[in-house]
This record gives structure tokens, sequence and C-alpha cells, in this order.
């Protein structure tokens, strides 16, 4: 009896040591008890792992970071090598797919009739400054909500309008919503609501607030310029406008597809007056059926006030399994691919430009095709129905130049802004009269001209 008195003892003993942790249960293992005092010894230390970058919401943010800067889930098991490879590469982005969602509207409080606010509207807003690129890396989910309208209270039986999202978009925007047009904004600052915000709670809806609307679309970038260039890949469009304009930074090289995306330059004359010229990537027979990406180029060209048809003189093929096509066969070609497309663009103004004519030493060559050309209507029905377009287009001038040496460049370039002048008299804002005379000064100086 004695024994076991004294065991009750000093068990209730070990136990108020092991409660005050005077003990090291390591070393005195009674029981194995020791993994139960220890629970953190063996635990691993699990890093914690992120899915998803922050990535702030407010389009405000985008000044201040880029979307170079943007941390990407592998990034955290693959370290600093990955980081250098998830740099993206500078593209021009003229499509963005996105879901807009107005706010709901707040809940009213029937017992006093009070009214919820309405939810948000989704807007978007054309800005000359406005990037898509920039959009896409601010808001990388492509999903834009507007704030949800404040609830009614007892003492405030009006709820809150919540707040619009406003999203500053480039000039040229259509917004198409299940293949129609429903937005357009060509002009600096114009709005347009693409998702309403819904209703706030009221006796027509049972004092329960409305869900906003919800719209998929594409914002969809037309190039806004005064001269768009149009030709097949390596017909020197690429050339020209580094030949023309000081903005510089332009690919070229003798391949075809140097301009592998479409971009705006300036031409600059000493009047102050400035011309866009729109470089559009080569196309290719069939575009106007969308083959090689064919709308994503044509579409640029509908916002332009003239075309430029850039045509080599020694005719181009693009691989072997394309055949040969002369200089008139390549007129006849873009002439189809533009009217295919859209028929009315054939009616715009439009010059044409033969280029490469330092590979012409007694320019017999250019006169062949100059006469081929103005003898056109008469005989296109010699060539094959598949290269016949509808209407031909009527060029307002034809330009012989050399890209590459310069030559003609300066009188192709008053010659551009002459036509131009012609046909939108009404939107010059300085003397025409001036212009003519600056204009024919600069001729008698041209050597080339």
């Amino acid at each position: 009896m004695a024994a076991s008195t004294t065991l009750v003892i000093a068990i209730s003993q070990v136990n108020r040591l092991f409660s005050k942790k005077l003990v090291n249960l390591t070393e005195y293992q009674i029981c194995n008890i020791s993994k139960y005092g220890n629970k953190n010894k063996n635990k691993k230390n699990y890093k914690k792992k992120y899915s998803k970058p922050y990535v702030s919401r407010n389009p405000t943010e985008s000044k201040h970071s880029s979307q170079s800067n943007l941390t990407f889930e592998d990034d955290f098991e693959k370290g600093d090598e990955a980081k250098k490879t998830t740099k993206r590469k500078d593209f021009f982005m003229d499509r963005l797919h996105a879901v807009m969602r107005g706010g709901s509207g707040g809940y009213g409080l029937a017992r006093y009739g009070g009214i919820g606010g309405d939810g948000g509207n989704v807007i978007i807003k054309a800005s000359k400054t406005a990037m898509l690129e920039n959009i896409k890396a601010s808001y990388p989910q492509q999903r834009f909500k507007a704030a949800d309208g404040k609830p009614c209270k007892k003492l405030a039986l009006l709820g809150e309008k919540g707040e619009d999202l406003v999203l500053e978009v480039p000039l040229g925007i259509t917004v198409e919503h299940q293949n129609k047009i429903i937005g357009d904004l060509d002009e600096e600052g114009m709005e347009f609501i693409v998702a309403k915000g819904g209703s706030g709670g009221s006796p027509a809806n049972g004092f329960l607030g409305v869900k906003g609307e919800t719209k998929t679309v594409d914002l969809n970038l037309k190039l806004i310029a005064d001269i768009g260039l149009v030709g097949f890949p390596n017909a020197g469009k690429s050339t020209f406008g580094s030949a023309v304009t000081t903005s510089g930074g332009w690919k070229i090289a003798d391949y075809p597809f140097t301009t592998i995306k479409p971009r705006i330059a300036w031409m600059d004359y000493k009047d102050g007056r400035k011309v866009a010229v729109a470089d559009l990537p080569g196309l290719i027979e069939g575009a106007w059926d969308n083959v090689g990406m064919g709308h994503r180029f044509l579409k640029h060209i509908e916002r332009t006030k003239l075309l430029l048809f850039l045509v080599d003189i020694n005719g181009f093929q693009l691989n072997t399994r394309f055949p040969f096509r002369d200089p008139i066969e390549t007129i006849l070609i873009l002439n189809r691919e533009v009217e295919m497309y859209k028929h009315y663009l054939v009616d715009k103004p439009a010059v044409l430009a033969l280029n490469k004519i330092d590979c012409d030493h007694d320019g017999s060559i250019v006169e062949d095709i100059i006469e081929r050309i103005k003898s056109l209507p008469d005989s296109i029905s010699n060539y094959p129905s598949d290269l016949q377009p509808h209407k031909l287009i009527q060029f307002e001038d034809i330009l012989t130049i050399s890209t590459k040496e310069g030559t003609n460049i300066l009188n192709a370039k008053l010659r551009l802004r002459e036509i131009l002048d012609t046909h939108f008299v009404a939107e010059i804002e300085y003397p025409l009269d001036k212009w003519q005379h600056d204009m024919t000064e600069h001729r008698k100086i041209d050597k080339t001209a």
C-alpha cells in the first residue's frame, strides 16, 4: 500500500515539473511522451507559395508600373533565372477581349420607403495618350467592374450611386459585342457606356437592388492616319517611311515581312504641318479573306484619308509556292484585295508610287509600266478573272521613286501633301496660297524632283 502511494506521489511530481517546463522531455523520455511535449520540433518550415501576383485594379497606377515588372507564379520556384525569361517584348496591341460589368443596385428599405443607390456604369473614354498595352498591364484578367450602389439606411433613405469605372482607350476604338459594333470612338474625349449599372432597390423591384449589365466585348483599334501605305511585303514601305520622316527606329531589311506590326510616323513640313503616315504589314494574296491575318492589317486603312500604293517595278514573288507577279498584276491584286475587304475603300483618294527605279538605268521599265497602267481599262480583260477587280482604283498621280537612294522623295512628299489639301481643304488651318508658294520654292531647290 505504501509503495503504491509513493508511486502516485512521484507521478504527480513529474507532471508538475512537466507543466512548469522544468524538465527537458528529450532527456527524460517517459512513456514516449516527448513527441507530445515538443510538437514544433520536427514541424517542417514550408515557405508560403503565392499563386498570383498582386496587381492594382486602379488604372491610374499604370503610369508607375510596367508589364515587365509583373511577377509570375513560376518565379518563386525558378528564382532569378525565371525573372529574366518572364520579361515580355514590346508589341503593338490592336485588339482587347474584355468582360465589363456594371455595379449592382443597393438595397432599399421597405419599412421607410428608402431607395437604394444605382450601380455605377463602365464607361470608355477616347484619349490620345491611352494604349491597349497599358490597359492589359493594369487589368491582366481583362475584367472591368464598376462599384455597387450604396444601400439606404434609416437616417439616409436615398442610397448613394456607385462610382463609375472610366477606362481611357486609344482614338479609333470600336466596341464589338456579339459580332456587332455598338460603339465607335474616333474623337478626343468621346465617351460610351459599355455596361450600365443596375437600379437601386425601390417599390418597382421589391426594394431589392438589380444586378448591373454584363457584356463580353472586343475593343478593336483602327489606326487614324492621313496616309496609309499599301503593298506587298518588301515593296519598300518601311524604307519610304524612314525617308520621309524623322522618327527613326523603323526596321528595314531585305526580306519579306519587315513590318510585323502597324505603326505611325509623321511627315514634317516647314510651315509646321504634320501628316500622319501609317505603315502597315505587307499584304499577301487572299488577305481580304483573312489569309495571313489580312483583316488585322486591312482594317487599319479604313480610317486613313489617302491610300498610297507602293509597287516594286521588278515584280514580286513571296516564295516558291506563290506565282511571280509583275508590276501590273501586283496593282490589280492590291486593288482587288482592298475592294473585296470593303468595297467603298476603292473610292478613297489614292496615289501609286513605283519604287526601286534605281534598278531601271535607262527608264524603259518605268515607261512601259506607266503605259500599261493607262491602258488598263481596255486591257484588263486580258488578265485572269481572279485578278480582275470590279472597279479599278483611279490614281490621283503616279510617282516614280527610289526609297533606297532617296530619288524623288521630296517631290513625293510635297505631292502627297498637295493632294491631301485638295481633298480636305475644309480642314486646313493655314493660308493655302502661302503653302502653294512654299511648295514651289521647295521644288526649285530639290534637284531630284
